[in-house]
């Protein structure tokens, strides 16, 4: 390929065509199903799905099929199909729906306010990973424009990542025929460890959630009344957490949680802490007078991929401190969020972490953990020869940079969905959610460059698939 043709193609399209796009996509408060249960009355996702839709159709991609279907009850997924030159299929993923809006958005900037600043997009859903289905296409653009062979394509859009893709896979068992048996796998929906070359995803951590409720009276009652003979909820609750977390280290207890790591991920984790050096922790917006976390190198890398990781995410029974009066409240509930080892069960783990916080009832309380949704997480087959040479000369061609390979410490359901699917399939799963991008938080946003030297670098890979392939 014409790599500078191609890298200049690419900013091209996305100044003049998928910017204005993602402007308007930001602007759609379309959250997933699981944080907007009236999603389907409230229209926001058909509104998503057919702007993308619209921007396909208009594509200059003789023989293009483009989509939208709608499995009763399920969300829609957008369909894209254009066929090639070799016999056989790479399918390319992305999402459309949304984490919803976050507290903590920086003064003129918010979810569903698209701001252009810096290079950077900022709202809600651009980065994640709104841009993945223009930059597929793109890609393909650029091929075609170089009259370059591409092997069928397919571009599969869901509407219910964020919500642990529940709906997919019986749109992956209804559009089994059209998809095929793919060869290459590229997702979009991933991260990058800086914005100065190309990151390959190797494995994802799985999740796990539910909710963690102890309840002791029926109403509130005086705190000076009760205090020392009826159990403070919060105390138990505190309690059960012990059980499952050591509360100076972090560390999860129960064995059922972790796995051996894989020396090849170790090496990788190494490789990766050798290019990142301290930024992969100082990058986060810690408070001012906040002492760093004093885990480096590849520790820091394997804590946040290899190993699993509990975050509380919601609580229930606590008013705000403004309306807290001298009560000692009946219930207290928590959200809790569990990253869970890429090679794990999350069923077997969140039946584990149940029977933990609910053995030995204590007097006084009724401990209950709700389980709720699950998905394992994702370690990739070996890396073929040919994937793994052509990562590194696309990275030095449009970054300057060699590539780097390294986990995830997020999950994407689908990537353990294709894996076992399509056992003999590779897979290139990379994105553009670097430092600062801050996915799920305030302030996200999309670094526009790397979003323009992705869509070449995934073009030089489905050409070079095309060449092994044929």
């Amino acid at each position: 390929m014409d790599a500078p043709q191609a890298l200049q193609t690419a900013r091209r399209v996305w100044k003049d065509s998928i910017l204005p796009q993602l402007v308007d996509y930001v602007a759609i408060p379309n959250e997933s199903p699981l944080f907007d249960p009236d999603w389907a009355a409230n229209g926001h996702m058909h509104r998503a799905v057919e702007l993308a839709a619209a921007w396909c159709r208009e594509r200059p991609l003789e023989g293009l099929r483009v989509d939208v279907i709608e499995l009763e009850g399920r969300t829609p997924v957008l369909l894209l199909e254009l066929p090639g030159a070799v016999d056989d299929t790479v399918l390319l993923y992305g999402h459309l729906d949304k984490q919803p809006p976050m507290t903590g958005w920086e003064p003129g900037l918010g979810p569903w306010k698209p701001v252009l600043r810096d290079g950077k997009l900022y709202g809600r859903g651009g980065a994640d990973d709104g841009y993945a289905v223009f930059a597929s296409l793109t890609a393909l653009e650029i091929l075609r424009e170089q009259g370059r062979e591409h092997a069928r394509c397919v571009v599969l859009i869901e509407c219910c990542e964020e919500s642990g893709s529940g709906d997919l896979p019986a749109y992956m068992d209804a559009l089994s025929d059209r998809i095929g048996t793919p060869s290459l796998v590229v997702c979009l929906d991933s991260g990058c460890g800086n914005y100065d070359q190309l990151w390959a995803t190797t494995s994802l951590r799985g999740m796990a959630v539910g909710e963690l409720v102890v309840e002791g009276l029926r109403e509130g009652v005086h705190s000076g009344d009760a205090g020392g003979i009826v159990p403070e909820t919060f105390r138990i609750l505190r309690e059960r957490l012990s059980r499952l977390e050591d509360a100076q280290t972090g560390e999860l207890l129960l064995p059922e949680l972790h796995v051996p790591i894989p020396e090849d991920r170790r090496v990788q984790a190494a490789g990766a802490a050798e290019q990142l050096g301290d930024t992969l922790v100082e990058r986060f917006p810690f408070a001012d007078g906040v002492n760093l976390p004093e885990i480096r190198g590849a520790d820091a890398v394997l804590a946040r991929t290899w190993r699993p990781a509990l975050a509380i995410t919601g609580q229930d029974g606590l008013p705000a401190l403004a309306k807290a009066g001298n009560v000692m409240r009946p219930r207290t509930a928590l959200k809790l969020s569990l990253r869970l080892p890429p090679s794990s069960d999350a069923a077997s783990a969140l039946e584990a972490v149940k029977r933990v916080l609910e053995e030995q009832p204590l007097p006084g309380a009724r401990v209950r953990f709700e389980a709720g949704e699950s998905a394992d997480g994702w370690n990739s087959p070996p890396m073929a020869a040919w994937l793994e040479a052509t990562l590194q000369e696309v990275s030095e061609q449009h970054f300057g940079r060699p590539a780097c390979l390294m986990g995830e410490g997020g999950t994407i359901p689908f990537m353990g969905m294709l894996g076992e699917r399509y056992p003999e399939a590779q897979f290139l799963i990379t994105g553009v959610l670097g430092p600062g991008s801050n996915a799920h938080g305030p302030n996200e946003f999309l670094h526009l460059a790397t979003g323009e030297r992705l869509t070449a670098c995934v073009a030089g890979v489905l050409a070079r698939h095309a060449e092994q392939a044929g």
